[in-house]
């Protein structure tokens, strides 16, 4: 990374511009092009940098005020390919595999869920489990009881 990345990544820790274009603004900010821009980012998400370039929403705001952390309990050699289905599910905003920490937590893949009632995340839930079948050995939801700030990256 050189001292442009360095200025781009300290630029976009909280976010993109909130404006129509916001790699031009940030073009101008740093006294490049927004193709430039544009480059450097897919160029430090290849390299591992960044990871990604997404939105993050505030579900709350957003009218989501039921949000549950599914835990599963799966056989491990069918975590990667269940986690690639489950993590396809309209409805899961982020899936991922994390090891079991036996005997008190032996749930290795987690799913997060987003709805506006108790019943619509019960219906999720419930598809999740059908995704799962026969290979559902138990799981649980921890449900979200308040809002935590959400960052990234953060450079001196």
């Amino acid at each position: 990374m050189d001292a442009t990345d360095l200025a781009l990544m300290r630029a976009t820790q909280a976010g993109l511009p909130l404006v129509p274009e916001p790699y031009q603004a940030l073009a101008e900010q740093l006294g490049i092009s927004a193709e430039q821009v544009m480059a450097r980012l897919v160029a430090m998400q290849a390299a591992g940098s960044i990871r990604r370039i997404g939105a993050v929403p505030n579900h709350y705001k957003l009218g989501y005020r039921y949000n549950g952390m599914t835990v599963w309990n799966v056989p491990d050699v069918h975590v990667d390919a269940l986690g690639a289905q489950i993590g396809q599910l309209p409805f899961v905003s982020h899936c991922y595999h994390r090891p079991r920490h036996l005997p008190e937590w032996p749930y290795n893949l987690f799913a997060m869920v987003h709805g506006k009632s108790l019943a619509e995340v019960d219906g999720q839930i419930a598809q999740i489990s059908a995704v799962l079948g026969e290979f559902n050995l138990g799981g649980e939801v921890l449900y979200s009881t308040r809002i935590l700030k959400k960052t990234g990256f953060r450079s001196g």
